[in-house]
């Protein structure tokens, strides 16, 4: 048995030190949520002492359902880092980003570790800026240089760059800026990479070791598969208790070549009058649409359709027309918003992502 070490997400030196440790076969970690004034957050049901074939406990950050905690061998994390090492080039120094108690966040510092070299820590406690981030990119050193971002921060990167040479000279400075956790709006992608940023688009989560397929293409050892179009992964990156494949609750379809193409979460699919409607769909369509600068859907219940779709957004009053037609127009009568609601923020959670949980309350409050 090995002892279970907790540290809290706000020490991110210690965090990389206990996971040092834990590569090492020391001892087991579990990066908890920041410390609040100095206090650690309680940690219900966590043991004391774990199996030898747990190294790292990661909690899930729950947007649709209750987090839950996901145990990863230290055979897993080797095998997810080696092969994304590879896929990018070769060793590299990281910028930390992330939140280290994510799987994301807990994968840049283990990977600076496999590679020997000496992350930049940001403070990832506070709110991510493009300042910031230009910042603690200045004092990278490596050859090759990496870091792991999600889009809510590459949005933020994005609408800074045009005014702001500098930002775009670090960033130009990657080798790669891995992108995860939630699908990127294509125009932002296009507009970085037209501008030479380059930047690797990941899927995976943390029963996955987090990103196992870059750009659509697996890593080395990790297999793909297609169940009535949910994405299966099989290979030596899967958390414990998983293997020998997860069946993941996204829905996927693979291209011409080969390539991956990760169409939305299976349970953010409504029937509207008997069609089916993706919800990450919904919100991609939206995205582009001008004057909205951030957006969610939901489903709400129908007494004639069964369900309709529901969007929340932040941006112009006037543009409600516009997304309501712009869905019309891309997925039919069944697509277009029975109820469109303007905010000032949408709710987040510690990561980035849309509280899916909070926005669907948002319908049921107003």
């Amino acid at each position: 048995m090995l002892e279970l070490k907790l540290v809290a997400a706000n020490d991110t030196f210690g965090a990389l030190i206990a996971l040092g440790e834990m590569l090492a076969g020391k001892h087991a970690v579990f990066i908890t949520a920041p410390e609040i004034n100095g206090k650690m957050p309680d940690q219900h049901g966590l043991p004391n002492e774990v199996d030898e074939s747990g190294a790292l406990i990661v909690e899930t950050s729950g947007s649709t359902g209750v987090p839950k905690r996901i145990e990863l061998s230290r055979e897993a994390l080797l095998a997810s880092a080696l092969a994304s090492q590879e896929r990018l080039g070769g060793p590299g120094q990281w910028l930390l980003a992330l939140p280290t108690n994510y799987i994301a966040g807990s994968n840049v510092l283990v990977r600076s570790l496999v590679a020997e070299t000496q992350p930049i820590l940001m403070n990832t406690s506070v709110p991510f800026t493009a300042d910031a981030f230009a910042r603690a990119a200045s004092l990278m050193t490596g050859e090759r240089r990496y870091t792991s971002l999600v889009p809510t921060q590459l949005n933020r990167l994005a609408q800074a760059v045009d005014q702001d040479p500098y930002l775009l000279n670090q960033m130009l400075k990657f080798d790669a800026i891995l992108i995860g956790g939630q699908a990127p709006q294509p125009e932002v992608l296009q507009k970085l990479r037209t501008l030479g940023v380059r930047i690797v688009v990941t899927y995976g989560m943390t029963e996955t070791c987090g990103g196992c397929v870059y750009d659509g293409v697996p890593l080395e050892g990790v297999e793909l598969d297609l169940r009535g179009g949910v994405i299966v992964v099989s290979g030596p990156v899967l958390a414990n208790g998983f293997a020998p494949a997860f069946v993941t609750n996204d829905l996927g379809e693979f291209d011409s070549t080969g390539k991956l193409t990760v169409l939305g979460r299976a349970d953010r699919v409504l029937i509207s009058g008997g069609i089916k409607i993706s919800l990450d769909r919904v919100e991609q369509i939206l995205h582009g649409v001008n004057g909205v600068s951030d957006v969610a859907a939901s489903s709400i219940q129908d007494v004639e359709w069964g369900e309709r779709v529901g969007v929340v957004y932040v941006g112009s009053p006037e543009v409600a027309d516009d997304m309501a037609t712009a869905l019309a127009n891309d997925l039919g009568p069944a697509g277009r918003p029975v109820r469109i609601l303007r905010v000032d923020k949408l709710p987040k959670l510690f990561t980035g992502k849309a509280d899916l949980r909070a926005i669907k309350q948002l319908f049921e409050e107003k």
